[in-house]
């Protein structure tokens, strides 16, 4: 039966050491595959000068009413998981897809952050909080603004490291850590130089994916997206997000399809309920197409670990030098909260991502 292999193919080996050679090997899949290839250059470089680019590659005939959009890199260094997973997908599946099938795949939505090795991009955007609408405005979040220099502070020796520690682990054993992570993570849009900050205007990662689902996917019947993220829950488990309350036609879809999955909004998930999400924006240029979409997250390291990742990297494009002393050390934080380079847990991941791509090649 096309889409479905009669010996499970073997899990991705590693993960790439650069954004550069992950981006190589996906190409050099992607085209032997025999997929169509676009790339939209990043006026931006890579740390060494390297050249990015979202890189497209669609799979399929053209005609097809179902599609499925398979993203990689929406965060920037999660984008190493992702790559991984295409790319090991398109090796051993991509030549093998059912009848009336498309299958797109957005290589690093955000190659900026990819090839610097931060969950962020140029403008130090979140572009998981940067799909609200901005004619209205976006939302404010007081919760932030309250612990902003903490979070990230202009200095950050370590005594400055340790005092704005201590103070937000007080934060933490005085409402949770669920609570604190709600109130960090869901998106801020006052504070450039902060985690999870929303930006002030549609990115150029924003307009890339209009952009993309209006010559590739708005003539199909249906879509089913899957955004490949990690950095949250258990170590190598890959947990299904939905946007939508468990009551909505998408949550229910996806549920049909995949079993269990979580939804942010009725805090079921590892994921808090988030501000200017890309999946819960879809809507707005769906029209009549039905579409049924989910983040497959994938856990690493503690929440604390990470927060402190993400603090250090702020600090580092905000107030230090990217080019420093330092910067690599950060980089090198960064990348082990969210890319385990041990082999056993990219090949842990692996089952998941086959199970999930699995369910939506055969819906």
């Amino acid at each position: 039966m096309p889409g479905m292999n009669k010996n499970p193919p073997p899990p991705p080996s590693r993960l790439a050491p650069d954004y550069s050679t992950a981006r190589a090997e996906f190409l050099a899949a992607a085209d032997a595959a025999g997929a169509t290839l676009r790339s939209s250059p990043h006026a931006l470089t890579g740390p060494t000068g390297e050249a990015l680019a979202l890189d497209l590659a669609t799979l399929g005939p053209t005609s097809a009413t179902q599609s499925i959009l398979l993203v990689a890199g929406t965060h920037g260094v999660e984008g190493f998981c992702g790559s991984a997973l295409q790319t090991n997908w398109l090796r051993h599946s991509g030549a093998d897809l059912p009848e009336n099938v498309r299958v797109v795949l957005i290589h690093a939505l955000n190659p900026y952050g990819f090839a610097w090795v931060r969950r962020v991009n140029e403008d130090n955007i979140d572009l998981n909080r940067n799909f609200v609408d901005w004619q209205s405005g976006p939302p404010h979040n007081a919760d932030y603004d309250d612990l902003a220099d903490l979070l990230v502070p202009e200095s950050f020796s370590e005594a400055e490291q340790e005092r704005t520690f201590e103070a937000l682990m007080g934060r933490v054993i005085e409402v949770g850590l669920e609570q604190v992570q709600a109130e960090v993570s869901r998106g801020q849009y006052a504070h450039p130089k902060g985690i999870f900050y929303g930006g002030t205007a549609p990115a150029w990662s924003n307009r890339q994916l209009e952009s993309i689902w209006s010559d590739e996917l708005a003539d199909s019947d249906s879509v089913i997206v899957i955004d490949l993220h990690t950095g949250l829950g258990p170590w190598g488990h890959g947990e299904l997000i939905a946007h939508g309350a468990s009551s909505t036609p998408g949550y229910q879809r996806a549920a049909a399809m995949w079993g269990e999955v979580h939804s942010m909004v009725d805090g079921e998930s590892v994921s808090a309920a988030l501000s200017g999400d890309w999946l819960g924006w879809i809507e707005h240029w769906a029209g009549d197409t039905e579409v049924t979409a989910c983040a497959l997250e994938y856990g690493t390291i503690d929440p604390i670990g990470v927060m402190h990742a993400l603090r250090a990297d702020a600090w580092l494009h905000g107030y230090g030098d990217p080019q420093g002393p330092t910067a690599e050390d950060v980089r090198a934080q960064v990348r082990s909260a969210f890319a385990d380079d041990d082999p056993s847990w990219i090949a842990a991941c692996w089952p998941r991502f086959e199970e999930v791509m699995g369910a939506a090649l055969q819906s």
